[in-house]
């Protein structure tokens, strides 16, 4: 049985999508990434839990997602452990604004 793992592109579609779904002021686990291409079992989605990463950091320097951290954004190339994925800002809607 040949298992073939998604694909950077997969895994940014499915992202997109989840995070797009979501909406503004809510997040993503990337576990729910890794799980929506690899399945229930951990040995399917478990391995996938780099390759999200890897994504979600490039489409944070696009802009197309924010990397949350305690529900502060982080930035893409200095964050560890536990995050969350979101729609950027900018994307929650026009003439939307954030805050207090």
């Amino acid at each position: 049985m040949t298992e073939t793992r998604p694909d950077d592109a997969a895994i940014e579609k499915t992202m997109l999508g989840l995070v797009g779904a979501r909406g503004a002021d809510k997040t993503v686990c990337p576990s729910e990434v890794a799980r929506a291409l690899g399945g229930p079992h951990p040995d399917g989605w478990g391995p996938l839990m780099q390759p999200v990463r890897r994504v979600a950091v490039r489409l944070a320097h696009a802009g197309r997602v924010a990397i949350l951290r305690k529900g502060k954004p982080m930035d893409p190339d200095d964050f560890r452990g536990i995050y969350r994925l979101a729609l950027p800002e900018r994307a929650s809607g026009p003439g939307s604004q954030s805050g207090v």
